[in-house]
């Protein structure tokens, strides 16, 4: 399972926009995932008899039809588990098996194994349980009745939000609802474990966090991490649904392979996919904001609640994420944040890409557009009045904003996208148009980089140079499409002075580089560029000083380009170099490590630096909406993104434009749907709708802008991964514009998330005042 790239080994390679590293081979259909492996003799199809109620305890189950189902082999339950019946990511309440009682439905209560996957699903569902039901939570509301958290409400605080609140010439409370999301990869759920010998199981898993489903296998099992070896070459996309969720799928694979021997794998069926794994986070955000006439913010309190969920999950750190940046590039002097996490009876939400920034930045951008409203005020002009500057430089949760460059950034793509002209052009538009009506809107972001949990800032990486000077690179990262793999190589390539065709790109492996981290928050180039080039700087620091002992001179000046090498007088080929120091027992091989630093965080007063940097950038967008529909229709998108010295463009700026979509498709479309017994009803792509070609702008520009990284990151760049998504809080604030511009008199418009056509419709009636 590994692939190479080609690239003349001549010039730069870091920097330049190579294609991703299996681009050919998905233009070709011949990259590889777990479903394309050959099924191995004996394999093992698997499926979830699952639960039909959402809150239950389990008074007796009936699996006789089950077991005598056709082709079924085996059938399990908690009872078979010889470890520890958990899969979850921290808190070690997530069964892989439901034990005594139910606490969502769709939850996992017996695992069937079968000849065939058909079987295996027919099979499930003839379980027959009976429960003792009880009335599910469900809602915010009745959360909150009854008190359902999974942990203490939290407070960020500065200053006295109150009395400035009351000290304020004006002052606006309001709510925004915004909905949740599911991950929709084109590659669903699913694991291959397959038995080695004296008990040891290999697991191909579609997983971003190895390490864990690793260490989760090996506790459920009973056995040793080292008994365990997790392997993902790719992933057909995961954005956060693949963080803690695939363990779920992984851990019962692998406990069919340890009672039978035989090879097991589940794929899940999507619709069942859908119903078995977390979302984002649905929030619902109560606001109160005192102002002066220019907009400018005087104090703030802000209510985030979530819906979690069942159990914990990684619930407590994502709500911190939303109240980091509840604050996006703006300064709040007094402020009051406080976040609800309620525990819910529903599939546990979980990580998505932003992991809860995307919620708390657009509570503060609707801030923003009800302040300009009720001032009949350019909202661009009433954020650019509350953005972070000299002497207001410092967030919430006491760090210093060292790197603010949203200002500049803003003003550049203000000038460079024509706002003031093209405002001047929808105002125009409206007034002659009563049908159709237009919005702009310019929104910033800015998104703290690292994990907020400290210890996970840490990568491991393994580095091999063969004697014929090919390069074999493995680390903790894992590939889900966003290029992980090829921006690693490229820092390799350039630390040798080769071209990209002499590096080999290798699956992810438990037992190549241990105890990784996930790849998530946007911080997989990041920490896994820079432990790549610790062990190639290893090897390049042994093969320079092999040089100067044969060729003269000092290793400092050997000089490694365009593959060869200078040494001493002499430039010799990159091949014949390995070759020779080979010969003269050199070690080419090297782990390197790296560990963010200058990180630390109270969590419990909710004070500290838990970022190494931020990354920024603006979206300037335009929309239209049919008032009589409720239809809309993003016209333009321009973006400015700040990738620092972007390692590859290319890729980069493939990200941006993903990350954008993906937002306006949980702006404006993604709709989640449960009945009052908490089934969840849009569980397919029939009934929940992701952007399509058609949804993507009209017309959709990006460019990125240049400058480095103050930071001392992989060769200056920024993370890409997740502060795209929040780019799409434009298309939002558009929205609302547009809704505005019906009868600009009554305001900023009450507008939930999703915006759908019916939510649409609302708000017209309301903005115009016929709603009844």
């Amino acid at each position: 399972m590994a692939d190479t790239l080609t690239r003349p080994p001549a010039g730069p390679v870091v920097g330049m926009g190579q294609r991703h590293d299996s681009a050919h081979l998905h233009v070709a259909g011949q990259a590889r995932y777990i479903d394309d492996e050959p099924e191995l003799p004996g394999l093992l199809h698997l499926a979830f008899g699952t639960s039909t109620k959402a809150r239950a305890q389990i008074v007796a189950m009936d699996l006789a039809a089950v077991r005598a189902a056709p082709g079924v082999v085996a059938v399990y339950t908690a009872a078979d588990i010889p470890g520890a019946n958990d899969v979850s990511p921290v808190a070690g309440d997530d069964r892989l098996l439901a034990q005594d009682e139910v606490v969502w439905l769709g939850q996992p209560v017996f695992l069937v194994a079968a000849t065939s996957r058909r079987a295996a699903r027919q099979a499930a569902r003839l379980g027959k349980i009976i429960y003792a039901a009880q009335e599910p939570i469900l809602t915010v509301e009745q959360a909150r009745t009854q008190h359902s958290l999974i942990e203490p409400t939290q407070r960020m605080a500065r200053g006295d939000a109150a009395a400035a609140l009351a000290a304020a010439p004006h002052r606006l409370a309001g709510q925004l609802a915004m909905g949740g999301q599911d991950h929709f990869y084109l590659e669903g759920q699913i694991a291959l474990a397959r038995p080695l010998e004296d008990g040891q199981v290999h697991v191909l898993s579609s997983t971003q966090h190895p390490s864990e489903v690793q260490h989760l296998v090996a506790h459920l099992l009973g056995r040793s991490s080292a008994d365990v070896t997790v392997e993902v070459r790719r992933m057909g996309g995961a954005f956060g649904g693949k963080e803690s969720q695939a363990a779920l799928y992984a851990a019962a694979a692998a406990l069919v392979v340890h009672h039978t021997g035989r090879p097991a794998k589940f794929r899940a069926d999507r619709d069942d996919d859908m119903v078995q794994t977390g979302k984002r986070h649905d929030f619902v955000v109560d606001y109160e904001v005192g102002f002066d006439g220019e907009g400018k913010i005087a104090g703030l309190h802000l209510r985030l609640a979530s819906r979690c969920g069942a159990t914990v999950d990684l619930s407590p750190a994502i709500n911190d994420r939303a109240m980091f940046h509840a604050d996006n590039c703006y300064f709040l002097p007094d402020v009051e944040i406080v976040s609800e996490r309620l525990r819910t009876n529903m599939v546990s939400a979980t990580a998505f890409r932003g992991f809860g920034g995307p919620q708390g930045m657009l509570a503060i951008e609707r801030v923003m557009d009800a302040v300009a409203g009720h001032l009949g005020r350019d909202p661009l002009a009433v954020r650019v009045a509350n953005l972070y500057g000299p002497g207001r430089d410092v967030t919430p949760y006491g760090m210093v904003v060292a790197d603010n460059i949203a200002p500049d950034l803003i003003a550049q793509l203000r000038a460079e996208a024509g706002y003031d002209e093209r405002q001047a052009a929808v105002a125009r538009f409206n007034a002659a148009s009563p049908i159709l009506k237009k919005g702009l809107a310019l929104t910033p972001v800015k998104f703290g980089i690292s994990f907020t949990t400290t210890h996970l800032n840490q990568a491991g990486a393994l580095l091999h140079v063969y004697a014929d000077g090919s390069i074999q690179i493995n680390h903790g990262g894992t590939e889900m499409g966003q290029g992980l793999y090829t921006k690693v190589a490229q820092v390799v390539a350039q630390a040798f002075g080769v071209g990209l065709d002499q590096v080999r790109i290798t699956a992810t492996r438990t037992d190549k580089v241990p105890n990784t981290s996930a790849t998530a928050a946007s911080s997989g180039a990041d920490l896994n560029g820079m432990a790549a080039l610790d062990a190639a700087q290893t090897i390049r620091g042994r093969l320079a000083e092999f040089c100067a002992r044969t060729f003269g001179g000092s290793a400092q000046d050997v000089v490694f380009a365009d593959g060869q090498v200078c040494a001493g007088g002499e430039t010799i080929p990159w091949p014949v170099l390995c070759r020779r120091a080979h010969m003269a027992r050199i070690s080419l091989s090297s782990t390197g490590f790296y560990a963010t630093p200058d990180l630390h965080y109270d969590r419990a007063a909710h004070q500290g630096q838990p970022f190494y940097y931020f990354a920024y950038g603006a979206a300037l967008v335009e929309v239209v909406i049919d008032t009589l529909t409720g239809e809309h229709r993003v016209l333009a998108a321009d973006i400015l993104h700040d990738c620092g010295r972007s390692l590859n463009p290319a890729i980069d700026k493939g990200q941006i434009e993903g990350g954008f979509i993906q937002g306006q498709g949980w702006l404006t479309s993604e709709e989640l749907v449960w009945n009052d017994e908490g089934a969840l009803l849009t569980h397919a792509p029939s009934t929940y709708k992701i952007p399509t070609a058609n949804d993507r702008p009209v017309r959709l520009t990006v460019a990125l802008w240049d400058g480095a990284n103050h930071r001392p990151t992989i060769h200056r760049s920024k993370a890409v991964g997740e502060p795209p998504f929040m780019l799409a809080n434009a298309v939002f604030s558009a929205l609302g514009a547009a809704i505005a511009a019906c009868n600009p008199a009554a305001g900023w418009p009450t507008l939930d998330a999703p915006a759908t056509p019916e939510r649409i419709l609302a708000a017209l009636a309301r903005q115009r005042g016929t709603a009844s």
